[in-house]
């Protein structure tokens, strides 16, 4: 079950701590990458918000950064620790970009990238037994004011046999 590798970006690593299921991204991939602008953005700059303190302290997560010549055209577009996660994305044969943003999502799916979004790594972890239920945590997220759009909501739960 375990896929090669995933890099992360901020809001799903913030969004999977807020629910407490940071362990499913290494019961799903063998290798977890960061850039160094989304640890930053993470523990650095978001020390006492939510998802600080449990980032830090994962033992599992490789920081690593993407090569410069990769990164410069990408700032452009997003910010910068999204910037990170793409370019680095494009280096690392086999991954998987872990991007819930928008916009970040439509650059990297340009670059051929694949993608996967919170809610996913969650359908993911359904599918393969880890969890029993994908609503209970989309309650979570909201009330905790994460935006998720309704039809993405519906969608997986519908995928997931949570709704009919």
């Amino acid at each position: 079950m375990n896929s090669a590798a995933i890099i992360a970006d901020s809001s799903p690593l913030i969004a999977l701590a807020i629910i407490e299921q940071l362990e499913l991204l290494p019961q799903l991939y063998q290798r977890i990458l960061l850039p160094p602008a989304v640890w930053d953005e993470v523990t650095i700059q978001g020390a006492g918000l939510p998802g600080a303190k449990a980032v830090s302290q994962i033992k599992w997560l490789e920081i690593q950064a993407p090569e410069p010549i990769i990164l410069e055209p990408l700032s452009i577009l997003v910010d910068r620790g999204e910037a990170e996660a793409i370019a680095l994305s494009q280096s690392i044969p086999d991954s998987t970009l872990l991007l819930d943003d928008a916009q970040a999502r439509r650059v990297a799916g340009r670059l051929g990238i694949r993608l996967v979004g919170t809610l996913g790594i969650l359908r993911r972890a359904k599918k393969a037994g880890l969890i029993t239920e994908i609503k209970v945590y989309i309650e979570q997220l909201r009330s905790n004011g994460i935006y998720i759009h309704s039809s993405l909501i519906e969608a997986v739960l519908r995928d997931v046999g949570e709704i009919s």
